[in-house]
């Protein structure tokens, strides 16, 4: 077939982007469509820029260029007209199919040094194809719209640096984000949707509300507690525990770090290799490989085969757990153990992924291991999923959906009999219809050990989070040849159940954040009342009725500044306090306090100390959501 290519820019051929472009959803296309109007609007504007990749993602889509001059945000309207220009044009897209040499020429021809290892990826006898819209050619395996006036509505986004194949040691690119839906209607609700995402930015209310903190000079992904996030990590730690307690869990410690070999045997090494820290190699055998002049190709090599020893940050707790379990002899009468840490792993995450509190390289789980018989197992699981619920109804996320990630069998990344696999996938499945709830299967989301059920929680602003988890696990107990003795005095081999309502702590925090806008129940909040002092001349007052609340286990604060009352006000709605107690010359006199609400914006009445001790005190113990104190009274300000 012979046709001529004045520009050809080649689409990634990679299954981890998206497996079968001609499968793509209508919006979908859409957005693949918009990358390749995207490209080729850049290549009118800037023509000498390279190109790499630029897929239709879940929420938009996006290309990485390497321009001879850097983009900036002015760029981005430039960009964004030209793509309306084209538009207007209606060009329309055309599969072209053509052999790889004649491929490989076109690339050269163009100058394009970045396509050919695209080109190179593309397996041998599957089909070459181009999709042209003008004088634009993308290599790519379809799933388009007709014409590009078939794009309504579209919108640039930001800038972004993005490495060459993702990889930190390759060459840093520009990544031009953007986003399309099928109507103007569909993409100013999304647009709205992403400005109320970025008022509550976790990281711009946490530092605003002094809840953590993430120091370059610490470590990127590293989170610093303060105190004020220190109290709400608390309180859903103390929260949790004491359901584990109602439901018969013990409470373990176990260390940061572990031998090597534990996590070779469990398979984190090297199955998870790609997301964990450097291992740390014993002093002696660092000494002794220095002195010998060894290369660091060798070392990786002799750590890879095993002939060296180390330790590694954990990346997950489930070893150590087992070896809890293993310490003494087991009888099927001790059945179930359930084993509960808050426990802090470490992953290798890329710097470009890293996001506040939502994604970071340490941080601690709300980790409990289960180990059980297989008649156990049902149950088992229904208890796990009970607690993940209770979570979420006492958060109030009641929007969430259920997920089954199973194994993909044309995967080498798991381990473990398939017999087994397919005993675990089934038990998850029981489960989820004994709970009568909706879910979806999705192959090839498994974790390496077992498949898993996670719940997708939604937030206020329609938002998904992927938070708790459970899953069943026949193969780590193989691996680590777990057993205990059955009825009939024989050895037997549990089965385990990994499970972690909250998951990441500092991600369920982030969300929680982002989810209640700092806005936290009063059961959560780091500082649940302020009392505000009219005039400097109330301030013994404040201060006894700051000493009550605290007697009480309040977590309360005084504000006796010389500010008006308005300006003490707004600070304390700034930094989202619930409850504000107003003091003055009445409420000295009748030894009340006058109770305004963050929640209604508005004084709700006049208390007495007692009363509203009494209020507040059982919205905490009941986790009220949402809060705020009540009174058949008039304001009487």
């Amino acid at each position: 077939m012979a046709f001529r290519l004045t520009k050809i820019i080649l689409l990634r051929y990679d299954r981890s982007f998206m497996s079968h472009y001609e499968n793509l959803s209508e919006l979908d296309k859409i957005r693949h469509s918009c990358t390749h109007v995207m490209a080729a609007a850049v290549l009118r504007l800037f023509p000498k820029t390279k190109l790499w990749v630029g897929p239709p993602t879940d929420l938009g889509f996006y290309y990485d260029f390497d321009p001879v001059e850097p983009f900036t945000t002015e760029s981005l309207p430039l960009i964004e007209m030209e793509m309306k220009k084209i538009i207007k044009e209606n060009q329309r897209f055309e599969r072209i199919e053509v052999s790889r040499e004649k491929a490989y020429k076109k690339i050269e021809e163009m100058e394009q040094p970045y396509k050919r290892e695209i080109l190179n990826n593309i397996p041998e006898g599957e089909k070459i194809t181009f999709y042209k819209n003008g004088e634009f050619v993308d290599l790519c395996q379809g799933g388009h719209v007709s014409y590009t006036k078939k794009i309504k509505a579209f919108k640039l986004l930001s800038i972004a640096g993005a490495y060459l194949k993702g990889d930190q040691k390759e060459k840093q690119l520009q990544r031009l984000y953007g986003t399309a839906f099928p109507n103007k209607e569909a993409l100013g609700k999304h647009l709205d949707q992403m400005e109320a995402a970025k008022q509550r930015d976790h990281r711009k209310i946490g530092k605003d509300m002094g809840l953590f903190h993430i120091d370059e000079s610490v470590g990127q992904g590293m989170v610093l507690w303060t105190p004020k996030g220190s109290v709400i990590r608390q309180q859903l730690q103390d929260f949790i525990l004491q359901e584990l307690q109602k439901r018969g869990y013990d409470q373990v410690f176990t260390p940061h770090i572990g031998k090597l070999d534990l996590f070779r045997t469990s398979g984190h090494f090297p199955y998870y290799k790609d997301s964990q820290f450097t291992p740390i190699l014993e002093p002696e055998d660092l000494r002794d490989r220095s002195e010998k002049d060894g290369s660091c190709r060798q070392l990786s090599e002799d750590i890879e085969q095993g002939t060296i020893e180390g330790f590694l940050l954990r990346p997950m707790n489930c070893p150590m757990h087992i070896k809890i379990f293993q310490s003494q002899p087991r009888s099927y009468r001790d059945l179930p153990v359930r084993l509960a840490e808050f426990g802090t792993v470490y992953r290798w995450e890329q710097s470009g992924e890293l996001n506040g509190m939502t994604r970071v390289r340490g941080f601690t789980q709300d980790d409990a291991h289960l180990f059980c018989t297989e008649e156990q197992l049902e149950e088992e699981i229904l208890g796990c999923l009970d607690l993940v619920k209770l979570v979420f109804k006492t958060l109030g996320m009641d929007d969430y959906r259920v997920r089954i990630g199973l194994r993909d069998p044309d995967s080498s990344k798991y381990t473990g009999d398939p017999e087994r696999w397919e005993k675990a996938e089934q038990a998850l499945r029981k489960a989820v219809r004994i709970l009568a709830v909706d879910y979806t299967e999705e192959p090839g989301e498994a974790a390496f050990y077992g498949p898993k059920i996670d719940f997708v929680v939604k937030d206020v602003i329609g938002r998904e989070w992927q938070l708790g988890t459970v899953q069943v696990d026949y193969n780590l107990p193989e691996r680590f040849n777990i057993l205990y003795t059955g009825s009939d005095n024989r050895s037997h081999r549990p089965v385990m159940i990994h499970r972690a309502p909250f998951g990441s702590i500092e991600r369920f925090c982030g969300v929680l954040i982002e989810h209640f806008a700092g806005n936290f129940p009063t059961w959560l909040a780091p500082e649940q009342v302020r009392i505000l002092t009219l005039s400097q001349e109330i301030s013994d007052y404040g201060y006894k009725v700051l000493k009550e609340l605290k007697q009480a286990g309040i977590r309360v604060h005084i504000d006796d500044s010389k500010d008006k009352i308005g300006a003490k006000i707004r600070r304390a709605e700034l930094q989202k306090v619930p409850h504000m107690v107003v003091v003055g010359k009445r409420e000295l006199e009748e030894e009340k306090v006058s109770v305004r609400s963050r929640i209604e914006a508005s004084q709700v009445g006049t208390f007495s100390i007692s009363e509203f001790l009494e209020s507040i005190k059982q919205s905490i113990d009941n986790k009220k959501q949402p809060d705020s104190i009540t009174s058949s009274q008039k304001p009487t300000r």
